[in-house]
């Protein structure tokens, strides 16, 4: 290795670098906020009770049948084959033509969107019943259950899984240049395959992902510490008047 060689790589190079982590970001970023909205949706849909006859419960059967189909199969295959799959499939199978930046951010959405599915409806049962039976008594329905009572307290829960996923996906979109796509493991082989300095042109791309997935942690950890709030206070606690008290009131007030 040569401290020298890696100055020169840096600065002969640095835009593609740039251009490179930019891509890795904006896949991640995108692909985590979609897929983390899919399994917010799935992970409703997934906790809805069951009627005990009818149409409906046909209805919800098949849906969670289609929805566990799809977990299973995007939890069960690398992401390397789905873009593979999807890419080059729908091209060959559709006469689908996407665009690789958008072929992407779908891949990464639609994995991720397997993985929140199974960690938000885990967030959700790990809520007290007791919650969901009060809200029942006042007449909410289990949309209105959900928006209102549970789901402030599961996007909480869940985010240290969500940021996980979040640097999982800053990693995996290396998987991308299979199809093409400029992200930072694809500039780097570019960049390797000009100076033939394998070893140094990677150990810059190790740094900048340690770099991104690093900071990433720091921000949700932030966040994290900014939503459980301040770790001394005071709980404002109801007042139950004693009858000293009562008794003390009503000699002022006469």
């Amino acid at each position: 290795m040569s401290l020298e060689w890696i100055i020169r790589i840096l600065s002969e190079n640095w835009p593609m670098f740039l251009r490179g982590a930019g891509i890795t970001l904006l896949i991640s970023i995108t692909g985590t906020l979609i897929g983390s909205a899919i399994g917010l949706i799935i992970g409703v849909i997934r906790t809805i009770p069951s009627p005990e006859r009818g149409l409906k419960r046909i209805l919800l059967k098949v849906v969670n049948g289609i929805l566990g189909f799809y977990i299973e199969f995007f939890r069960g295959t690398p992401m390397i084959v789905q873009a593979m799959v999807i890419y080059y499939g729908s091209a060959l199978a559709f006469d689908i033509h996407m665009n690789k930046l958008f072929a992407a951010i779908f891949i990464v959405s639609i994995n991720t969107g397997a993985y929140m599915s199974e960690i938000v409806r885990g967030g959700i049962i790990s809520i007290d019943k007791g919650q969901f039976e009060a809200a029942h008594a006042i007449g909410m329905n289990h949309f209105q259950t959900m928006f209102n009572v549970v789901l402030p307290q599961v996007i909480r829960n869940i985010l240290p899984a969500t940021g996980n996923e979040f640097v999982i996906n800053i990693k995996d979109t290396s998987v991308l240049n299979v199809i093409a796509v400029t992200e930072l493991y694809f500039q780097t082989k570019s960049i390797a395959g000009n100076n033939f300095r394998y070893f140094e042109s990677f150990l810059v791309a190790c740094v900048i992902y340690f770099i991104m997935t690093f900071t990433v942690t720091r921000i949700l950890r932030y966040i994290e510490r900014r939503m459980d709030g301040p770790e001394s206070y005071i709980m404002n606690q109801m007042q139950v008047e004693t009858p000293e008290d009562m008794l003390r009131r009503t000699q002022n007030n006469k």
